[in-house]
């Protein structure tokens, strides 16, 4: 058994606005399963697949309160790139955002309903991974997660130090998972203060849903209960309180 991460579950106010943002960021397709819900991917995208993670956009009349411990990184090919793609993107709506990065040569900004993410300048590490370099989660222990997550997932870990774990789909391919050692990051999960963005996995076709988060939470994952009711996913956190859920197999 194995899960591996699809997409990214992203809450907004107006989800059809915040979608359009993203879709014209990254040059992807817009695909509503409703009101409510917009989905986001590349064109001739088949999911699932480890080319790209995708984003699912759902409406919350909550506004975000406070920083997010899961951003985008966006990935650049040179200098000019990285400028005309920051200019572009404030066109578009996104604003400079101050996160205490201080001098530093990528490129902070927030998207329309205030998320942070930011616009890498030029790395051979993402050379290859699409207009998604890497999907961060800000921890407290990155070997730790590498732990935890090397095994909760099929993807390969190729980094785990004091200060950042890396992980990419065994096949090569789409954005890295990477997690940063960051000062003051909460450690659980407080249902007071669900994030605004989270992670969601997907077991393959033919693998139980359940058994997989039974095998996870003997890895460390706790449930999460928000009221959500009966839902045909489970909703986990990680060791550090990081909030994720398992999909249905496909």
């Amino acid at each position: 058994m194995a899960t591996r991460l699809v997409q990214i579950h992203m809450k907004a106010r107006d989800d059809s606005a915040l979608g359009r943002f993203w879709a014209e960021a990254l040059g992807w397709a817009i695909d509503s399963e409703g009101p409510g819900v917009t989905n986001l991917e590349p064109e001739g995208f088949v999911y699932p697949d480890a080319a790209a993670v995708c984003i699912d956009i759902i409406a919350d009349p909550q506004p975000k309160t406070a920083k997010n411990h899961v951003r985008i990184d966006l990935a650049t090919t040179s200098a000019a790139h990285q400028a005309d793609l920051v200019a572009r993107l404030r066109e578009l709506g996104a604003t400079p955002a101050d996160v205490g990065q201080g001098d530093v040569p990528w490129t902070v900004l927030a998207d329309p309903e205030g998320n942070e993410f930011c616009v890498l300048e030029p790395r051979s590490t993402y050379r290859d991974t699409g207009p998604i370099a890497a999907v961060v989660v800000d921890c407290a222990d990155p070997q730790a997660m590498a732990r935890f997550w090397d095994e909760a997932m099929d993807w390969t870990l190729h980094e785990a130090t004091e200060d950042r774990a890396l992980l990419r789909s065994a096949k090569g391919v789409g954005p890295y998972l990477e997690f940063v050692r960051t000062p003051d990051v909460k450690t659980v999960w407080d249902r007071t203060t669900r994030p605004r963005i989270h992670l969601d996995l997907r077991p393959y076709r033919g693998d139980d849903r359940e058994a997989e988060a039974a095998r996870l939470r003997t890895l460390g994952a706790t449930d999460i209960d928000f009221d959500q009711g009966d839902v045909p996913w489970t909703c986990l956190a990680d060791p550090e309180g990081n909030e994720f859920c398992i999909l249905t197999p496909a």
